[in-house]
């Protein structure tokens, strides 16, 4: 046979695969969709370097705009990720060590319990017990800068996990002190732009607004995140699915980045706690390669997110890996989110609704439509 008629063949089989995979992902999303009144859903996948977008339904129920893969997404607690990130990016410019206390950059806060807290307790939630949430009484720096002060752990830093938002908001606030810049500033102006993410943001401009899907709660009406005290260092980044999954390609492969952001992506790979089967890096949580979708459900269950869970540090604390399922879920009262990536397989998801809904299908419907892109699992 022809090589050109071979090679007619090869197209002809892989576009048919394709779109037999295609077919499958809509009818798993839209699914989805009708099972928790998702108004809108944006979807990419990465393999192998090439990227795949699945958009359905609208950003707004009354524009009746459709999503595209530039629709604007809160992404809730994936903020902290890139959070993260630029820790470790300050840490390799030489502004912070990981090792040091919140008070080396905070003098209000030297002499307070936080003496014995590293910035690694804060970006793996083991710093002593912070709440879930900010107090709901502190309104501005001052006063965030006084609860800090006053803050008493409820264990030792480094033996126990609580999943809490001050946490990695004061890391964000110590990060952002270290390059002489407002957190704002940091994301929009250097780390969105090492990462070649144009299309993200803390503050949405008003020139942008238009591509800032509506949120929905649970009853169905409209909402978009209130601004207050770390939301931006915590949960505050709106990203579209083509930004995201740039993002999500950096964290696969960091040898094809700029040497200084390639070390800081490495940093946040490293892991230092476990729990069950999941070892805590710093923010991501990793899982050993592979995985059955129930482990990932236990890692990521409202006790794992609710409660205070016993760890194990990690003496030597271990290397980043490739054969490791590694994600993290987002959500704000209208926005529901996930991120997942393998770099064994070089494959990875990002799944963005306007609508919270169940961390359990979130991690469901990635979990099948990653399968998908790696039968060889």
């Amino acid at each position: 046979m022809k090589a050109w008629i071979v090679a007619a063949l090869l197209v002809v089989g892989a576009s048919a695969a394709q779109a037999d995979v295609d077919g499958m992902v809509e009818e798993a999303a839209q699914a989805v969709m009708r099972q928790h009144d998702i108004p809108g859903l944006a979807i990419a996948v990465t393999a192998n370097g090439k990227r795949r977008f699945y958009n359905y339904g609208v950003a707004s129920k009354d524009t009746k705009q459709r999503v595209t893969s530039d629709t604007l997404f809160e992404i809730g607690s994936i903020s902290k990720t890139f959070t993260a990130t630029l820790a470790a990016y300050a840490q390799v410019d030489g502004h912070l060590s990981l090792t040091n206390s919140p008070g080396r950059f905070l003098p209000q806060l030297r002499g307070s319990a936080l003496d014995k807290v590293t910035l690694i307790h804060l970006a793996t939630h083991t710093a002593g017990g912070f709440p879930l949430q900010v107090p709901d009484g502190i309104q501005d720096t001052a006063q965030l800068m006084d609860y800090f002060k006053a803050w008493k752990p409820s264990h030792a830093p480094g033996t126990q996990r609580t999943y809490a938002n001050p946490s990695i908001g004061l890391l964000g606030v110590v990060a952002a002190k270290s390059l002489g810049i407002s957190f704002e500033a940091a994301m929009e102006q250097r780390l969105f732009p090492m990462l070649g993410m144009s299309n993200s943001y803390i503050n949405v401009p008003a020139g942008e607004m238009h591509r800032y899907a509506q949120g929905y709660n649970k009853d169905g009406a409209p909402v978009r995140v209130n601004p207050g005290v770390l939301a931006a260092e915590a949960y505050g980044v709106k990203t579209s699915a083509r930004d995201l999954i740039r993002f999500v390609e950096a964290n696969l492969d960091p040898d094809r980045e700029e040497r200084r952001l390639r070390y800081a992506i490495g940093e946040t790979h490293v892991g230092y706690f476990k729990l069950g089967a999941m070892t805590q890096d710093l923010i991501w949580e990793q899982y050993s390669y592979p995985v059955e979708l129930d482990t990932l459900l236990e890692g990521n269950s409202a006790r794992v997110l609710f409660e205070s869970n016993v760890v194990t540090a990690l003496d030597p604390v271990q290397p980043p890996l490739e054969a490791v399922w590694i994600n993290k879920t987002g959500s704000t009262n209208g926005f529901g989110a996930y991120v997942a990536f393998v770099p064994s397989k070089k494959v990875g998801i990002v799944v963005l609704a306007n609508r919270s809904f169940p961390i359990e299908s979130r991690i469901r419907l990635a979990y099948r439509i990653l399968a998908l892109y790696t039968p060889a699992q």
